[in-house]
């Protein structure tokens, strides 16, 4: 896998997508990622994580009463996720909200062999956060 695989940030006219392996503080320096997010980042959810904290190692660690928790869900924050389906014998693509990430333990039992690609957000979400 290349260093900049599922680091990118991907934006259309009301979502953004952003990569699974982006550091919090990649996503910091990034002009792609909009300003607002920028603020959500450095003023909740960095007063848990350091800034090398990926998307992919922060979700399986999140508590129901973590601030990042409560952002992400207050964001309708989605995550795509590959996880291994033992009756395709293959990895399947399934989107989660964080609530179903927290509450699952299966995902949680099988953290090291599921693989996520992407945060998404809906532009709009971001207004709700103040």
């Amino acid at each position: 896998m290349a260093d900049r695989d599922y680091k990118h940030v991907i934006q259309d006219v009301t979502n953004i997508y952003i990569g699974g392996k982006l550091s919090y503080g990649e996503m910091l320096d990034m002009d792609e990622i909009p300003f607002k997010l920028k603020i959500i980042l450095s003023r909740y959810i960095l007063t848990e994580m350091s800034k090398e904290a990926t998307i992919e190692n922060h979700i399986f660690f999140m508590k129901k009463e973590d601030m990042s928790y409560l952002i992400f869900k207050k964001l309708k924050a989605k995550f795509r996720l590959y996880v291994f389906d033992e009756n395709k014998g293959s990895y399947v693509a399934r989107e989660y909200k964080i609530e179903d990430i927290v509450e699952n333990d299966y995902l949680h039992e099988n953290m090291n062999t599921i693989f996520v690609e992407e945060m998404h957000i809906y532009k709009i979400n971001l207004l709700a956060v103040s």
